[in-house]
């Protein structure tokens, strides 16, 4: 993108956001357009402001961070979410990135991995660390439902496309993908596209957390 990011900060809890206001004036290519406290906020300003991305909280008074990523899907769809995080909340994770939202962060996360994040978000694309995932997934594994495999469920992806998907679950760009299974990168976003297209999503995240509540991970 040639123009800074515009981005909003939606959290109720004065320090994070302080915090996180301290970390995006440091970025150049970063603007700062608002602060919202809860998710009613955040819509309102989104209206105002048109950010390019939201981080979003998920437990808020008036409006929660859920309810507000699922609105924003509908009404704001150009507008790239990312949840912000606690190490007690990896359901609620997994439900925002089922809404629409394109990738998480911890509160607590470092300033390089705040800001490659937001801009990965801007480009359209979505960025994951392993330690989060691998707090999701378990869990998932601790979930009493029962898990089904891609060839017991009704959706049926091919054992590439699987092994494509739990690649990206990991963290891995399309690039590093193709060098793993020596494919190209255009046939990595080729089996990607068949999964959004079978799971009824459009974004990374939205199929990984589908797929770890699956089970499939």
């Amino acid at each position: 993108m040639t123009d800074s990011i515009r981005v909003l900060i939606t959290d109720d809890h004065f320090i994070v956001r302080q915090g996180l206001r301290l970390i995006l004036n440091t970025a150049k290519d970063i603007d700062l357009v608002g602060e919202a406290t809860n998710g009613e906020e955040a819509l309102q300003l989104s209206a105002e402001y048109k950010p390019h991305v939201v981080l979003m909280d998920l437990r808020m008074p008036v409006m929660d961070g859920l309810t507000a990523i699922e609105q924003l899907a509908q009404l704001h769809p150009q507008v790239a979410v990312i949840i912000l995080t606690t190490y007690n909340e990896d359901e609620m994770m997994l439900r925002g990135l089922k809404l629409g939202a394109r990738g998480y962060l911890l509160k607590d996360t470092d300033r390089e991995t705040l800001l490659n994040t937001i801009r990965a978000a801007a480009r359209g694309e979505s960025l994951f660390k392993p330690d989060v995932v691998q707090r999701a997934l378990a869990v998932q594994a601790a979930s009493p439902a029962t898990k089904a495999s891609p060839t017991q469920d009704s959706i049926n992806l091919t054992p590439r496309e699987l092994e494509v998907l739990q690649a990206a679950a990991t963290g891995e760009r399309n690039k590093e993908i193709a060098v793993r299974f020596g494919i190209s990168p255009r046939t990595v976003k080729a089996h990607l596209t068949s999964v959004y297209n079978k799971l009824g999503v459009d974004s990374r995240a939205a199929a990984i957390a589908i797929a770890a509540q699956k089970g499939w991970l």
